[in-house]
């Protein structure tokens, strides 16, 4: 299960890494008087940091979302009264996604 979680990672950065370089590539070509050199072009890191930041963070919040959620399970299943006290981990394993995805927004802004 978390070979197959590290692929659908693997392959959500690379994705993101392919479009940037063909934005970069488009730009590009409307500029041809202008030469970049690879370690120039700081579009295309930028995109993978950003995919990297979300795609990780959304890993992590799932794994944790996962963990937890079969723990309040167990816990509801002996003692019903726990529900109230059980979900808001829920909710503060959900928040790791959010902040990855604060993280790449400023990437991109900035």
């Amino acid at each position: 299960m978390k070979r197959i979680v590290f692929f659908l990672a693997i392959l959500l950065v690379m994705g993101a890494v392919v479009f940037a370089q063909e934005q970069g590539s488009s730009a590009s070509k409307n500029d041809a008087t202008e030469q970049e050199s690879p370690a120039q072009n700081t579009s295309v890191w930028k995109y993978f940091a950003a995919a990297l930041a979300v795609g990780i963070s959304c890993v992590a919040g799932g794994i944790a979302v996962g963990q937890i959620g079969s723990a309040a399970m167990g816990a509801m299943s002996e003692n019903p009264e726990l529900s109230g006290k059980a979900l808001p981990y829920a909710g503060l394993a959900e928040g790791i996604c959010l902040w990855g995805f604060l993280v790449a927004l400023l990437i991109l802004i900035f």
